[in-house]
C-alpha cells in the first residue's frame, strides 16, 4: 500500500503511470471481457468501447473524475432477451436509448436535483431488482457450468472445470490480500482456463488463424420500439448505481464529485459512453467499482492513471489474437465465475435492503419486494399492443408503480 497519496488532478511520471494504468486494466479486464462471453458480443469491442467510453467521460468530466467505465452486468439478461427475440443489433439499439435517457435524467438532475430520484427508486425497489438480476441469471450460470438438472455428473470433464473454477474463485474473495483481493475473478477464469488446458478442452484454432493486429468486429445496432422498452426500466437500477459509485469515490479520494463537476456531468458521461458502446457494438458501461478498490488500496487517486489504462484497453482491443485467445475459454470456466459473480449480485440486493432498514413487518414493502422478486426471476411477459415487457423489466416498472400507489402510512402494531 503506498505510503503517499497522490491525488486526482496531480501528473504521474511515465515509469509509474504505465504500471499503475496496467493494475487498472487488469482489475476491469475481468468482469470487462465477461459481459460480452455471456452476451454473445465481442469481447475485442467491449474493450475498445470501454477504453474509448472512459476517455469520453473523463472529457465531459472536465478531467476532475478518475473513473473507469467498463460492461454493466445489469443488462446482461435484457441483452439475452433482446438479442433471443429479436437479434443482437436491436439490443445494441436499445443500449444507445439507455444513453439517450442517462442524458434527459442528467439534464433533469442539473435543473431540480436528486429528490425526485429518491421518490421513484427507494430502497425497497433498489434492493428488490438488485436482487432480480442476480437471480434471474441463476439459471444460466447453472446451465454454463454443466450443473443443470440431470446434466451434472463429476464424472464430467465440464462439471470438474466449473467446479475448479468455483472452489479457486471462492477461496480469492474470501482469503487473498492486497491486489489480488480485488480481482478475484480473474484469478477464478485465468485458473479454470489452466485447469481446463490439462483435460484437453480448449482449442486454439481461432488463435492460430487471427491476425495480430486487426479491426474488432464492429456491429451496426438496429431500432425497435419494443426491443428499447426492455432495456430502458434497467436503466433505473443501472443510475442508482452511478449515484453510489459517485459517492463512494468521492469518499475514497476525499472530493466531492457530486458538487464539482456536479452528479449531472458524471451522468452525462456515463449516459454518452453507453450510447458510443451500442454504437460500436459493445455493451452499456458502467462506472466500476473494482477501480475504486484499486484506487483504495494504492492511494493513487491520479486521472491520468485512469487514462492510462484507457488507452491501454483501447490499444488491446486491436490485437486480434488476444480477442481470439478470449474466446477459447471454455464455457464451463465462465459458469464457474458466475455462479459465485451472480449470487453476489443478488447477495448486494439483500444488503441494500437491510442497510436501508427496510421493515419486512410492513405489509407495503412486503408487497413491493414479493411482486418485483415473482415476476423479475419468474420471466413474466406482459404485452402492451406490440411492446411487450419482459423479466426484469417488468419487474422493475411494477415496482415503481406499486411505490407510488401504496400508501406510505406505518403498518400498527
Amino acid at each position: 500500500m503506498s505510503a503517499f497519496v497522490v491525488k486526482a488532478d496531480e501528473k504521474v511520471s511515465l515509469a509509474k503511470r504505465i504500471p499503475l494504468g496496467i493494475q487498472h486494466l487488469f482489475a476491469m479486464f475481468g468482469a470487462t471481457v465477461l459481459v460480452p462471453l455471456l452476451t454473445g458480443l465481442d469481447p475485442s469491442v467491449a474493450l475498445f468501447s470501454s477504453g474509448t467510453g472512459t476517455l469520453l467521460f473523463m472529457l465531459v468530466t472536465k478531467g476532475k473524475v478518475p473513473a473507469y467505465l467498463g460492461s454493466s452486468f445489469a443488462f446482461i439478461a435484457p441483452i439475452i432477451s433482446v438479442s433471443t427475440t429479436w437479434g443482437i443489433r436491436y439490443a445494441l439499439g436499445g443500449a444507445i436509448a439507455v444513453g439517450m435517457l442517462y442524458v434527459v435524467i442528467a439534464f433533469i438532475i442539473s435543473r431540480i436535483g436528486l429528490d425526485w430520484i429518491d421518490r421513484f427508486l427507494p430502497p425497497v425497489v433498489i434492493g428488490s431488482v438488485i436482487m432480480v438480476i442476480g437471480l434471474g441469471l441463476a439459471s444460466t450460470a447453472v446451465d454454463m457450468a454443466g450443473l443443470s438438472a440431470g446434466g451434472g455428473s463429476l464424472t464430467s470433464v465440464d462439471v470438474r472445470i466449473s467446479l475448479f473454477t468455483l472452489i479457486v474463485t471462492i477461496i480469492g474473495t474470501m482469503f487473498f490480500k492486497g491486489f489480488f483481493a480485488v480481482v478475484p475473478v480473474l484469478i477464478g477464469i485465468i485458473a479454470g482456463y489452466v485447469f481446463a488446458l490439462t483435460q484437453g478442452a480448449v482449442d486454439f484454432t481461432a488463435v492460430k488463424e487471427a491476425a495480430w493486429i486487426g479491426l474488432p468486429s464492429f456491429q451496426t445496432p438496429q431500432f425497435g420500439w419494443a426491443p428499447i422498452a426492455v432495456m430502458l426500466p434497467v436503466a433505473l437500477v443501472s443510475i442508482t448505481e452511478h449515484l453510489g459509485d459517485v459517492m463512494v469515490l468521492s469518499r475514497v479520494t476525499g472530493e466531492d464529485y457530486y458538487k464539482s463537476p456536479g452528479l449531472h456531468r458524471t451522468l452525462l458521461g456515463d449516459g454518452l459512453a453507453t450510447a458510443w458502446a451500442g454504437l460500436w457494438g459493445g455493451p452499456p458501461n458502467t462506472t466500476y467499482g473494482e477501480n475504486i478498490g484499486v484506487m483504495a488500496i494504492t492511494k493513487v487517486y491520479s486521472v491520468s492513471v485512469i487514462r492510462t489504462a484507457a488507452v491501454a484497453a483501447v490499444i488491446l482491443s486491436f490485437v486480434q489474437k488476444v480477442g481470439a485467445l478470449i474466446s477459447t475459454i471454455p464455457n464451463p470456466v465462465m459458469g464457474g465465475v458466475s455462479i459465485v459473480l451472480f449470487g453476489v449480485i443478488a447477495a448486494s440486493g439483500i444488503r441494500t435492503l437491510v442497510e436501508s432498514g427496510i421493515d419486512f413487518g410492513h405489509k407495503r414493502n412486503l408487497v413491493i419486494s414479493s411482486v418485483i422478486l415473482v415476476l423479475g426471476i419468474g420471466g413474466a411477459e406482459l404485452g402492451i399492443g406490440s411492446v411487450k415487457f419482459h423479466g426484469m423489466a417488468l419487474a422493475t416498472i411494477a415496482g415503481i408503480i406499486l411505490n407510488l400507489v401504496l400508501p406510505q402510512e406505518k403498518e400498527q402494531a
